[in-house]
Parts: C-alpha cells; sequence; structure tokens
C-alpha cells in the first residue's frame, strides 16, 4: 500500500514535467562559473553555471578557503555539540558578533543553515508570544511558512505587495493583540523587491514587529551589502533581520540581528536553534572572513550589476523578455510549460554547455515554470554573449522564441 501510492505520485510528478533530476556538478576551486557535469559513461565535461546563489563567487576566494582549512586543522571538523552542550566555540562567537556589527544591530545569533534560521526563529516567535498574529506575504519561503505554521492562529496571508490588503488584515484585529510582519525584501522566483518603507510605517501604525528575511539581498545591496532595507534607509526601522551565508557569503548557515532581548529569546525559545547541532568553527571561521571581504568589496557588487545590466541588454534584443516584475539580479526568463522547460534546460547542457537548472511546480505556481538566472562578477562578457546566443537558438527550436508574450 505505502509503495503504491509513493510511486503513483512519483508517476505524476513525471507526467506533468515536475519530476526533480539532479545533476551531478563539480565546482572547482578558481574555476568558478565553469565547473564539470557526469555525463553518460561516467565522463565529466565543462559547463557555465548560470544559476547559482554563489552571487559574488566567494565560495571561490582564496582567503575564504584558507580560512576554513587553517580552522579545521586547529579545531577539527565538527562542532562538537549543540550551543548548550559543548558546541558555543570561539569562531562562532566571532561571527556573531560579526554579523552584528555589520547590520547595525544588538545582537546576531547564527544557525547551521538559511532555512533552519527562518524556520526556527519563526517557531520561536509563536513560544514567546502565544497569542501572536502572523501577517505573511503570499510569496514568502517556504523556511518561512514552515516556522509559521506552527502558530496556533496560524498564518494571516496578503496578496503579494499589496500593502492595502495588509492594512485591511491588520486594521481587523484587535490592537492589543501582538503581531509580527514577516516578509522578504527581494523574492527569489520573481525577482521583485518589497514595498519595504511602506510596511514599517504599517507596523509601526499597527504596532507590529517586522521580520525582513533578506536573503538573497546581503552581499548585494546597500552600504557595505547590507541589503535593501539599508538601501532604503530603514534598517534602524526593522526588527528583524535574518540572512544566510549560503548566497553572497558563499559559505553555508544563517542568521537573524535584532535587539539583544528579542535575539535571546529566541536563543531560549527556538527548538530548532537549541537542539541542533551547533555551526563547525571551521564553517564560521570561513563566514566570517567571508564577510569581511563583502562588506568592503564594493568593486564586486558594481561588476555584478555590470553583468546583469549587460545581460538584460543581451536578451532584450533578442527578443527574450525578462519577466518584467524583476528589479534585482534575479533574472527569472518564462517558458511556462514544465515539460518544454525541462526539455530546454537538458539541450542548453548537452548541447550548449550551459547548466541553468529549470524550476518547475510546486516551486512556482502550475504553467509558470521558468529559467531563474544569475550573473555573477565571475561571468565574463564573452560568456554573457554566448548565454544569450544560446537561448535564442533553444528557444527558436522549441517554438518558444515567443516567451515575451507570456511573461508575467
Amino acid at each position: 500500500m505505502y509503495a503504491d501510492t509513493a510511486l503513483e505520485r512519483l508517476d505524476d510528478l513525471k507526467r506533468d514535467g515536475s519530476y526533480r533530476t539532479f545533476v551531478t556538478l563539480n565546482r572547482h576551486a578558481g574555476r568558478y562559473p565553469m565547473a564539470t557535469v557526469k555525463c553518460d559513461g561516467g565522463i565529466y565535461e565543462d559547463v557555465q553555471v548560470w544559476c547559482s546563489n554563489d552571487y559574488l563567487a566567494m565560495s571561490q576566494h582564496p582567503t575564504v578557503i584558507a580560512a576554513m582549512q587553517d580552522t579545521a586543522a586547529r579545531y577539527g571538523v565538527g562542532a562538537g555539540g549543540s550551543r548548550n552542550i559543548g558546541g558555543t566555540h570561539q569562531e562562532v562567537a566571532l561571527l556573531e558578533a560579526e554579523i552584528a556589527d555589520w547590520f547595525r544591530k544588538e545582537r546576531a545569533l547564527a544557525f547551521p543553515t538559511g532555512y533552519g534560521s527562518n524556520d526556527a526563529a519563526l517557531e520561536a516567535f509563536s513560544l514567546i508570544y502565544p497569542d501572536l498574529l502572523i501577517y505573511s506575504d503570499a510569496l514568502d519561503h517556504a523556511s518561512m511558512i514552515s516556522g509559521i505554521r506552527r502558530n496556533k492562529n496560524g498564518r494571516r496571508v496578503w496578496r503579494h505587495n499589496d500593502l492595502n490588503h495588509l492594512e485591511k488584515l491588520l486594521s481587523a484585529d484587535d490592537p492589543s493583540t501582538p503581531k509580527l510582519i514577516a516578509l522578504e525584501s527581494v523574492y527569489s522566483m520573481d525577482g521583485d523587491t518589497a514595498d519595504l518603507p511602506g510596511v514599517v510605517d504599517l507596523a509601526r501604525q499597527y504596532n507590529a514587529l517586522t521580520y525582513l528575511d533578506e536573503v538573497h539581498a546581503i552581499g548585494l545591496y546597500g552600504e557595505q551589502g547590507r541589503g535593501i532595507a539599508d538601501r532604503e534607509g530603514i534598517l534602524d526601522r526593522i526588527d528583524v533581520i535574518q540572512g544566510t551565508m549560503a548566497k553572497a557569503v558563499g559559505v553555508i548557515g544563517g542568521f537573524i540581528a535584532g535587539p539583544d532581548w528579542l535575539v535571546d529569546a529566541v536563543r531560549s525559545f527556538a527548538p530548532g536553534f537549541i537542539f541542533t547541532t551547533s555551526m563547525p568553527p571551521a564553517v564560521a571561521a570561513a563566514c566570517r572572513a567571508s564577510i569581511q571581504i563583502v562588506r568592503a568589496d564594493d568593486h564586486a557588487r558594481d561588476l555584478l550589476q555590470s553583468r546583469t545590466a549587460q545581460l538584460r541588454h543581451e536578451l532584450g534584443v533578442r527578443g527574450i523578455e525578462i519577466m518584467p516584475s524583476s528589479t534585482t539580479h534575479v533574472l527569472p526568463v518564462f517558458i511556462g510549460n514544465a515539460r518544454n522547460c525541462r526539455t530546454a534546460a537538458a539541450m542548453l547542457l548537452d548541447e550548449y554547455g550551459i547548466y541553468i537548472q529549470p524550476i518547475n511546480p510546486p516551486t512556482v505556481p502550475l504553467g509558470t515554470s521558468r529559467f531563474r538566472i544569475n550573473a555573477t562578477p565571475a561571468h565574463t562578457v564573452e560568456q554573457v554573449t554566448h548565454l544569450a546566443d544560446s537561448l535564442d537558438e533553444v528557444f527558436s527550436r522549441l517554438g518558444i522564441s515567443e516567451n515575451k508574450k507570456n511573461a508575467r
């Protein structure tokens, strides 16, 4: 019974083209954005990677690699326990101090993963404030939704970026009930940004805490790469900043940063923090080394924006329209049909040496499959042109060159 049901569900995914397959991809230090993929017969071939979240190529930085290697040689490769039992080491304490300073907050808390930081922190708020009402943007990440769903009062969802709808929900609830507004600054599937000043104004008007996921913005926007809230001049008005070290920082791990009393409460009440093994010292050291470089390196941020602008232009002149929602470095190219999306990705990989992972349901709604393309400072002008030419040819061959008519 159990096997039959599971296999039927898997067959459903395969029929509609949304069954996920993993490409064995090896990234080699010093060669990014080039990587090798495992092909038929076990042979590895070179490809260009165009969908990595290693936005600034920091995973390849010699100083970051050396920090991890040296710390592992000194302390070993594991943390040895949870934060409460033997796992609070010097390197994670230094990392948390670095993050707090970076975001101009009183305190920060590091987690082994970005998903875990959202899930654990948002669950903790519901334990700290049993009557809490949580207001969530309709496109919030799965890690946020996972934590919010543990709230006994459920999740009040406002239409994506519709502040009138958010205010309607806020105004309908008891003013004395504790409230939390949870949202992202950059939405990674559509490439758009939140109206943060408007959200903060509503939060103050209705006495709500604000929880901002800056995962796809830190390192890339604002002074020292502090994110969209800093760029908008409202970082000090956001109660909790959540972020990751797995994207622009190029390593692994997540964090929250905010006032001491609130971060301490999350530390004390979040099961996902208390009962998991701590981040290893070598990982924490690599994260801190990378953050220090990212904070100081405006050139990498500028180059990323330059490559992104070039790619926008090259796709535009070929009639390949990026979804108009995108105003950031995230460039979603609409395809629609999941099967076409997978076929196009396979053709790019097999015939053009380009790796782009198709984004299919349930990650995005049915009928909105797409490529999510990210240029980085490591991509060359020639590689940008090669990508645009390759997409143009593949889309024409598959009859999806008119994607601009379907762009959302």
